[in-house]
């Protein structure tokens, strides 16, 4: 066996023991996945979920469903049930929807929350759905910034308690999703005005911790206010809690700087400095070294040793990219390769020990959606309804590609053998004919 291929069955070896001691399984139960990296089986080949890698409109698809109103989050699936998020075009209402994995039939689609006077996004490319449920045993949680979040339960649809109180302008739509770490549900409200985390008890909605961002910030004008209404101050990106060093540490992207958290008390660990702001890659984890992306201004990509305290900036970034850098896709590392596609269809393989470059290449379209691993290729959906399957190899080499009716700004999930797809419109699920 290579010892790249060694080093990846260990480290997924790893990652299934952490998640064999998480409270709680799901095929699909969070943004990008039960380990929040977009991996969907184990890089080396010893476990095969059969995915397809072909499919059209006629093609490998068991069922197609359209999704009402407009939303961005991708769908969560646990017990045969699949659940996402929608938001009426002007933003006044705001839906819960639940799917039938196996059927397609819609179960559930139940307003909410309702807003008054929802702030305009003033942009095509974020929507007021775009933060991405998460579901366990007998509840889902379901999040819309500050418009709110709610607790429901999965057999009777029932809403068990409801937040609209935590502040957050938004400015251009929420986009963080919320994660769950033990008994706590963990949100993130990167605003304009505002910039925090906060944990609520998952079983009553009520704040254990909220802790404020430290970054320093550089944007004031001659009049000591914010520029452009705060907006180099926002972040869009989902944390990852990940096990270092003995214990769990949570990784989050925010305007102007990348932290490490204590998830249990919100406690700030470390920080490293960026001039960057509006991350949404969400951050993947390896071996003692996070890979965090900043976000626009100056997009860098970054590895950062996690085991430090205070200002890092100086002493624990091991090294950083900027060429060809995504700023809303998040990447797939596998093994000791680390795949990135950037916002308009750059493919970036690095070798992540060093940030050296292995290959670059360029597939068609806009890219929002995050990279998927699954049966040793990597899955990317543009915007425009394109999907390209390639090698997660050392060198480029296309698979499959695809075209469907209308393009992703969601990411995919697995259930089985199947891939679950939100395009603009609908709900696939993508399965091989038997």
């Amino acid at each position: 066996m290579p010892a790249s291929t060694g080093r990846a069955c260990r480290y997924w070896i790893v990652a299934v023991l952490f998640a064999m001691m998480a409270p709680a399984q799901a095929d699909w139960p969070r943004f990008r996945g039960p380990s929040g990296d977009g991996l969907a089986t184990s890089p080396c080949g010893d476990v095969r979920l059969g995915l397809p890698v072909h499919w059209n409109e006629a093609e490998n698809i068991a069922w197609k469903t359209p999704v009402p109103h407009i939303g961005w989050s991708s769908p969560v699936v646990m017990n045969g049930q699949v659940w996402l998020t929608s938001a009426t075009a002007d933003g006044h209402d705001f839906y819960a929807i639940c799917v039938d994995a196996g059927s397609g039939m819609v179960r559930f689609s139940e307003r909410i929350f309702h807003a008054e006077n929802p702030e305009p996004l003033g942009n095509p490319l974020n929507g007021y759905a775009s933060p991405t449920p998460v579901v366990e045993p007998g509840r889902v949680y379901v999040h819309f910034g500050s418009y709110g979040t709610a607790c429901l339960d999965t057999t009777t649809f029932q809403v068990l308690w409801k937040r609209d109180d935590l502040p957050c302008r938004h400015y251009r739509g929420p986009g963080s999703s919320p994660i769950l770490f033990e008994k706590l549900l963990i949100l993130t409200m990167d605003g304009v005005d505002v910039q925090y985390l906060v944990a609520l008890d998952k079983a009553t909605g009520r704040t254990v911790w909220k802790t404020d961002r430290t970054a320093d910030w550089d944007d004031l004008d001659a009049e000591g206010k914010p520029r452009d209404e705060g907006d180099l101050r926002k972040a869009y990106s989902t944390p990852l809690v990940v096990q270092a060093n003995g214990a769990a540490q949570m990784l989050s992207v925010g305007a102007k700087a990348l932290y490490g958290y204590d998830p249990t008390t919100g406690r700030e660990l470390w920080k490293v400095r960026t001039p960057a702001f509006s991350g949404a890659a969400a951050p993947i984890y390896q071996d003692g070294v996070a890979y965090m992306i900043s976000g626009f201004g100056q997009t860098e990509l970054m590895a950062i040793r996690v085991d430090g305290s205070g200002d890092v900036t100086d002493s624990h970034v091991l090294w950083k990219t900027a060429r060809t850098v995504p700023r809303t896709p998040s990447p797939a590392l596998i093994g000791d390769l680390l795949f990135t596609i950037n916002d308009t269809g750059i493919v970036v393989c690095v070798d992540a020990a060093t940030g050296e470059q292995v290959w670059k290449d360029r597939i068609r379209g806009d890219y929002a959606a995050s990279l998927l691993y699954a049966n040793g290729n990597i899955y990317c959906f543009n915007q425009s309804g394109t999907s390209t399957v390639f090698k997660a190899a050392r060198q480029f080499e296309i698979v499959a590609t695809n075209t469907l009716d209308s393009g992703c700004m969601a990411s995919p999930a697995v259930v089985g053998k199947a891939l679950l797809l939100r395009t603009k419109t609908h709900l696939y699920r993508i399965e091989s004919a038997r």
